[in-house]
């Protein structure tokens, strides 16, 4: 037997195989198993889905995956290494999601955290202020504005008004002096007293 090409018969598949494709027994007589490596994982992957299907998970195909790819797990995509962030501590290098999930993942924990929101509900306010910027009512609406003392979301703007906002450190009489200013009306104040200003009614 031990001049075969293939010693030993698989109980499972009935092929004659080399000794390497068994793993080791050491109840057995020869040493080895009696099923070969391949069938004993086709096993394993079918028990292993059977108990996690009769506890209600779901378990991924297992899909073949070309040399420098990887499996996302978030969007099911094989992408190059080039789309993954590097971790470290990973057995592999990369991390476990793409650069594009771990994007959507982070700009909706960012809304959650911020704000409060789901990307459901950011939507939602969104078209209550009919697909536009609560300010200028042009620009598309990107970026919730909420009021920095109390956290309450007022609107969706665009980045410029966003922005000019921020600026004017959402304070309503600069902004309204801001117009007046805008529209032409001189709001020089006079000085009064040493760093006392009057200001024009």
């Amino acid at each position: 037997m031990a001049g075969e090409a293939n010693p030993k018969k698989c109980g499972k598949c009935g092929r004659g195989l080399p000794l390497a494709a068994f793993a080791r027994d050491r109840n057995r007589r020869d040493g080895l198993r009696a099923h070969c490596r391949e069938c004993v994982a086709q096993y394993s992957a079918a028990h292993y889905r059977r108990r996690q299907e009769a506890v209600g998970r779901t378990v991924r195909e297992k899909v073949d995956v070309p040399a420098g790819h990887k499996l996302c797990g978030r969007c099911g995509e094989v992408k190059p290494h080039s789309e993954w962030h590097r971790n470290a501590t990973a057995s592999d290098g990369l991390s476990t999601r793409c650069k594009a999930c771990r994007a959507v993942q982070s700009r909706q924990g960012h809304l959650k955290r911020q704000y409060g929101l789901t990307e459901a509900e950011r939507d939602e306010l969104i078209v209550s202020q009919g697909g536009v910027c609560c300010i200028c009512l042009a620009a598309v609406p990107q970026h919730v504005d909420h009021c920095h003392n109390t956290g309450r979301v007022r609107g969706v703007l665009c980045f410029s008004c966003n922005a000019a906002l921020g600026q004017f450190k959402d304070r309503p009489d600069v902004i309204r002096r801001a117009a007046a200013y805008v529209e032409g009306i001189a709001w020089k104040p006079t000085l009064v007293a040493p760093g006392v200003y009057q200001l024009p009614s």
